[in-house]
């Protein structure tokens, strides 16, 4: 019987191939170890460095807002999607924002607050939620004041209502609605919210605001009311002519023009610059029938305001 007689070069040969396969994955195996074991090490390192939620918490309780700020990005740097620190950060992002004296700076801090607020309101604790939905719409009323348009009321009135839908409570929620509401023209809505607020204690903005709240829903009477309290206890200049401009209207809607002629000179006593006094007095005189010093006084409002519309609406009939 023959045996077959196999070169022992030849074996070498054949297993070169195969040994080189075993060494190239051994060593990709070896690389990919490494560079796992270095990247779970790096995060996890990453993670320590994060400062915790407890310096947030006491930075918070200062009423340190930068440091919250700075912590809590610090912390959604490594987590983006930590719902606590969020919140932090959105609450922190609004105090700067309306404490800024830039404009640009402010409504920066707002958009911030939320963009914050916002993805907290998926990811933070339930207990957290209705907080975040009051910070909400307390960032979006600002987002509005501070652009000078309203835009974002409806969505001020959206997140308050669900803060207080969700159980929680402020002193200033009634008026934020209160404005937000007569923002959106729904003027029941506004004089509810107002008087609301009115319980919790008065201020000069919301005698102001309930009364031509009520003018516009033709409740002269009540509005008669606020704006008496107004003028007896305010001692803001400014609040005053607001006060008086809008009795000087409703007087001269009644026919009671001397009254509503007091009212008009007082407040050019007190700013003699006050173009919407000089066309009060102007439609007094056309409610008696005296044409040319009508027009002489809407001449004097577009003196003082070259824009004043029911002066130049007067003029051009």
């Amino acid at each position: 019987m023959l045996v077959k007689q196999t070169d022992s070069n030849t074996v070498v040969r054949r297993r070169g191939p195969v040994v080189r396969k075993i060494i190239i994955s051994t060593l990709i195996f070896i690389a990919i170890v490494l560079i796992l074991s270095f990247g779970v090490k790096h995060i996890v390192s990453r993670v320590n460095a994060a400062p915790s939620l407890s310096k947030v918490y006491d930075a918070w309780d200062k009423q340190d807002y930068i440091n919250v700020y700075n912590l809590s990005n610090d912390v959604t740097a490594i987590k983006p999607y930590e719902g606590t620190a969020l919140a932090y950060h959105g609450y922190a992002s609004f105090y700067l924002g309306v404490s800024s004296t830039d404009t640009s700076e402010a409504q920066s801090y707002i958009n911030e607050a939320i963009n914050s607020l916002r993805l907290a309101s998926y990811s933070a604790p339930d207990k957290l939620k209705p907080q975040i939905y009051y910070m909400l719409g307390k960032a979006y009323f600002h987002k509005d004041s501070s652009s000078a348009y309203y835009y974002y009321a409806d969505l001020t009135v959206y997140y308050l209502n669900k803060a207080l839908e969700g159980g929680f409570s402020a002193a200033d929620i009634p008026e934020y609605l209160g404005l937000s509401y007569a923002q959106l023209s729904m003027t029941e809505q506004s004089i509810a919210s107002f008087s609301e607020a009115l319980g919790h204690g008065e201020s000069d903005m919301l005698l102001l605001a309930i009364a031509e709240q009520y003018i516009k829903s033709n409740q002269q009477d009540k509005a008669l009311q606020y704006l008496y309290r107004l003028r007896a206890f305010s001692d803001d200049e400014q609040y005053q002519i607001k006060a008086g401009l809008l009795l000087g209207n409703i007087y001269t809607d009644d026919g009671k023009y001397e009254e509503a002629m007091t009212e008009f000179q007082t407040i050019l006593e007190k700013n003699p610059e006050n173009a919407d006094a000089y066309y009060g007095i102007g439609i007094i005189y056309e409610m008696m029938g005296d044409m040319a010093k009508a027009r002489a006084e809407w001449r004097n409002a577009l003196k003082k305001q070259v824009n004043h519309p029911g002066a130049l609406q007067k003029l051009g009939q």
